[in-house]
């Protein structure tokens, strides 16, 4: 199978067979890691640039490892310290990037449909590392890669999501992704932060944490996004907390192989107590390990690889 998507923009546009090809790819990668030299030859020559217009950890770093460890070029620009903050557009900011030639720019913004707008306008390829509330399609591929690898596969699984879902690009993308392999997904929060109309994604919606988690397979927690809520949306984080947060009690009832993720950053206390996040069900640490296979297999797939360079 040839791998033809140029762009990464979201879950909806990756069929089934293009995230299985995407995620055996990872699967492959990851021994790359694995070694005492963690390189390969496979993109020399090819250059990446993550432009982050929005802060970032997990993502900028395993983009940047990933781009290294396939001998890439790579080179990173933050809003900050472009000339954006000399008043220059986005489109003029990567129409300058795109006349130094990179193969691949890889983008954070906090505006929904960023990466699509770019996608038709210059040539490199363009992944989106997440834009607004709208997609995160790599987390969703590294969350899918993470059960797949300690369950067996994905299809026939329940998955249940809880938090800020409203907020959140990573819960859209996995309701996306998760049901599209065949899962069955459920999501639980304040109804002040599940979105109308959510349930036309395949999902549905819990009246309570309980009977979310009661028969799930996966248990990913969302963090509260105050950085996007323009209101308050719960009288405090204790309450939230005590409501909607997991911890060792709240775990009684879940399914004795439950598995428990988190996207990251964690608000320790608040959607998860630390016992949990670092608890024998927790593989939230597998999930930041597979964020930079997947990321390889992207990288590879997009910039070389499979992909036919005439097709879209």
């Amino acid at each position: 199978m040839h791998f033809e998507k140029k762009n990464i923009l979201d879950m909806t546009s990756l069929s089934v067979d293009e995230i299985t090809m995407i995620l055996d790819t990872a699967d492959s990668m990851k021994e790359i890691s694995q070694r005492s030299v963690k390189k390969v030859p496979t993109l020399r020559g090819k250059t990446v640039v993550l432009f982050f217009y929005e802060p970032s950890t997990r993502t900028r770093t395993s983009f940047d490892i990933a781009a290294k460890r396939l001998s890439a070029d790579s080179l990173s620009i933050s809003a900050s310290s472009s000339s954006m903050v000399k008043g220059e557009t986005l489109i003029d900011t990567a129409r300058n990037l795109e006349a130094m030639n990179p193969d691949v720019i890889v983008i954070r913004h906090s505006s929904a449909g960023a990466p699509h707008m770019l996608a038709r306008m210059i040539r490199p390829s363009i992944i989106n590392a997440g834009d607004g509330m709208h997609a995160h399609p790599t987390q969703s591929l590294l969350d899918l890669m993470t059960v797949r690898e300690n369950k067996g596969e994905v299809n026939g699984l329940r998955i249940a999501i809880i938090g800020d879902i409203s907020h959140s690009r990573v819960a859209r993308s996995n309701c996306i992704g998760f049901t599209k392999m065949g899962a069955e997904v459920v999501i639980a929060g304040p109804q002040t932060m599940i979105p109308k109309g959510i349930e036309t994604l395949g999902v549905s919606v819990a009246l309570n944490v309980e009977d979310a988690i009661c028969d799930a397979d996966v248990i990913m927690m969302l963090r509260i996004q105050k950085e996007r809520q323009k209101s308050f949306l719960f009288p405090s984080e204790r309450e939230y907390a005590r409501v909607y947060g997991l911890s060792n009690k709240r775990l009684e009832s879940a399914k004795d192989e439950v598995l428990i993720m988190h996207p990251g950053p964690i608000n320790r206390g608040v959607e998860i107590t630390p016992e949990v996040a670092d608890g024998p069900y927790s593989i939230i640490l597998d999930q930041v390990t597979n964020g930079v296979a997947v990321r390889m297999a992207l990288l590879y797939l997009v910039a070389g690889g499979t992909r036919n360079a005439d097709t879209d």
